[in-house]
């Protein structure tokens, strides 16, 4: 594996939700308190600018992305930049923001609140398929980690507050959590927190760490892998993309980090790969 690169020296306030389009071959991500997504098209970077914090987004179809706002589901058209409501999301709750989501492999687009100030509890992780949208997790400080692994059999989440990532068991038809979730790895004992996952396609963990400077790997028994350094303190999210899914990607904070490396996004050149992210279904 190779030491990290810069992706994107754009210093975001709160990076966070990188998203690997499999079809455009193209990142996004967001700066969640810039209140803007971006993108890196043919070597130039651009953005696009909403009126209240984006955190996640899932793909759609060539030119559709769902992403998830602090009020809201949306349908976005890449080209023309023009956003369709889909459905609420704690619209009636000032306090809190989306967070951390993706897709998982039925089709549905996982997504986690939180409150603007990481009030105790005040989030959650809902569900949203087939139209309808169903709250999964009650009581949540700070939602992160959604991810999935390739066999379909769990979930993974953490409320970055608790230190403490979840395996969470799925049917196997339509990817419901059945029974209680299960403790994966425990990083409670910690000065830092877990925060951003993604799963690659052997079944292994990766793990961005809030305050930590790395992105740790855990294999499929929660078991310590190897970890990566990041040169940001505030690591809070990979993705594997690439043409060949060995690139990892990773965004940082410069939220209470004046060091000129915070808030950059990042890459690694691999030797795992990534599972293609997941298409979501409207």
């Amino acid at each position: 594996m190779t030491a990290a690169q810069i992706f994107s020296d754009t210093r975001c306030t709160l990076g966070e939700g990188p998203l690997w389009h499999p079809e455009r071959q193209q990142l996004f991500w967001f700066d969640i308190l810039s209140m803007q997504l971006l993108t890196v098209v043919d070597g130039e970077q651009r953005h696009w600018q909403f009126d209240e914090c984006v955190s996640a987004a899932g793909w759609v179809d060539h030119d559709t992305l769902i992403l998830a706002s602090a009020s809201a589901l949306w349908q976005f058209d890449i080209t023309s930049g023009e956003q369709e409501y889909l459905i609420a999301l704690e619209a009636d709750n000032p306090v809190t923001r989306s967070n951390d989501g993706r897709a998982d492999p039925w089709g549905g687009f996982w997504i986690g609140t939180m409150g603007y100030n990481c009030e105790p509890g005040a989030g959650a992780i809902y569900r949203y398929y087939r139209g309808a949208l169903r709250k999964l997790v009650p009581n949540v400080t700070i939602s992160n980690a959604i991810c999935f692994a390739p066999d379909r059999s769990c979930a993974y989440y953490t409320d970055t507050a608790k230190g403490r990532i979840l395996r969470q068991p799925l049917n196997a038809d339509d990817g419901w959590p059945e029974g209680k979730p299960h403790l994966f790895v425990d990083l409670s004992g910690q000065d830092f927190g877990p925060d951003g996952a993604v799963v690659d396609a052997d079944g292994n963990l990766w793990n961005a760490q809030w305050g930590a400077s790395r992105v740790a790997c855990y294999t499929a028994d929660g078991s310590f892998k190897t970890a990566l350094p990041v040169p940001a303190k505030q690591a809070s999210c990979p993705a594997f993309g690439g043409a060949d899914l060995t690139t990892l990607f990773v965004t940082t904070a410069a939220e209470g980090d004046d060091a000129p490396e915070a808030g950059q996004t990042y890459l690694f050149k691999t030797d795992v790969a990534g599972q293609r992210e997941h298409q979501v279904l409207l």
